[in-house]
């Protein structure tokens, strides 16, 4: 009978307390899932991943977010147990070494590897099994998630027959298929097709709902921010900015779009002093006390109020804010060698 998962992670669970309190956990006091902290890998004398600190609530959707070669694949794998961190510690539901509750985790690597002569519903079964799912119990859970994803006519065809999208998403359901309590998910979205990235995308969605944790890394803003609760900026191996996408979002101020039938005016000096002028329109922060006083102002001066606008700081700007021009460049590069 299998052992419920917090017996599971009780049950190895012997190592000292680990001090958690100075990271930012994402809003609340959920139990974390992960936890690290001043994560350190070098390769060939070169540092790779410099002093990553991670804390990642129970049930969040978590993104690591960078470009290519920030250090992303390195901080999952020392994360999961994969390669071991020259510094730092990391634990996974509690234990400083992830491999003890290894079938809380699903795992999804950026290289995607599947037999090609294997069939799809022997490949997912194969893979549960790796996890310690018995194979006949693999193959029935295989039959139910191939059919819940539309994908029951190609139980038995070989890998070598199937789309890219569908052989990928044979793949992902065999790292669903033992039911896993934490998935992590390398660039997930990388050679998927709009449609295909949106079923994803709602397959993550309906994990959270259940309760299942989920890390992914990506070098795509738009799938971080349609998802996260947080995220871990990561650039250079560094992470500058780990916390909820909110809080990032609300280091930059609210920007204003004001569009007046006045071109000229003693109201223009109300307006604040990082006002540009584009056009017809003029653009500045949002003061720190609000718009009203500014729309007073502005009516008393008959600047005529054709429109006004506020719009709330994206993702993106908070990178490029966060991790600079240079990451922000890169990230739309790797962006762009995506769509090629």
């Amino acid at each position: 009978m299998d052992m419920p998962v917090s017996e599971l992670v009780a049950s190895h669970n012997h190592t000292a307390p680990f001090d958690s309190s100075d990271l930012e956990p994402i809003i609340d006091t959920r139990p974390l899932a992960i936890e690290a902290r001043g994560l350190v890998k070098s390769f060939d004398g070169t540092r790779a991943v410099d002093g990553v600190d991670i804390a990642v609530p129970e049930g969040a959707i978590y993104g690591i977010l960078g470009p290519n070669g920030a250090g992303k694949t390195t901080t999952l794998r020392m994360l999961l147990g994969i390669i071991d961190p020259d510094e730092g510690v990391r634990r996974v539901f509690g234990h400083d070494r992830p491999h003890d509750v290894g079938r809380l985790i699903g795992y999804l690597p950026e290289e995607r590897g599947l037999y090609p002569a294997m069939k799809a519903i022997d490949a997912i079964a194969f893979m549960g099994a790796l996890r310690g799912l018995p194979k006949p119990e693999g193959r029935r859970r295989g039959l139910e998630l191939l059919k819940r994803h539309d994908l029951s006519h190609a139980a038995d065809r070989q890998i070598r027959q199937l789309s890219k999208g569908m052989a990928q998403t044979v793949q992902l359901l065999g790292t669903l298929v033992h039911q896993p309590r934490l998935v992590v998910l390398d660039e997930p979205f990388s050679g998927l097709d709009a449609i295909n990235q949106g079923k994803l995308e709602r397959m993550i969605r309906s994990l959270a709902e259940e309760g299942v944790t989920v890390i992914f890394s990506t070098h795509v803003i738009h799938h971080a921010e349609r998802l996260c609760e947080g995220v871990a900026i990561i650039a250079g191996g560094k992470v500058p900015y780990a916390g909820s996408v909110e809080t990032a979002r609300d280091r930059i101020p609210a920007q204003v779009r004001l569009e007046t039938r006045a071109r000229e005016g003693a109201w223009t000096k109300a307006l604040p002093e990082d006002t540009r002028r584009e056009g017809d329109f003029f653009y500045f922060s949002l003061p720190e006390t609000g718009v009203e006083p500014l729309l007073k102002d502005l009516i008393a001066g008959e600047a005529g109020i054709l429109s006004l606008s506020i719009e709330r700081a994206g993702l993106h700007d908070a990178f490029v804010a966060i991790a600079g021009e240079a990451a922000a460049r890169q990230l739309e590069a790797d962006q762009a060698g995506d769509l090629s």
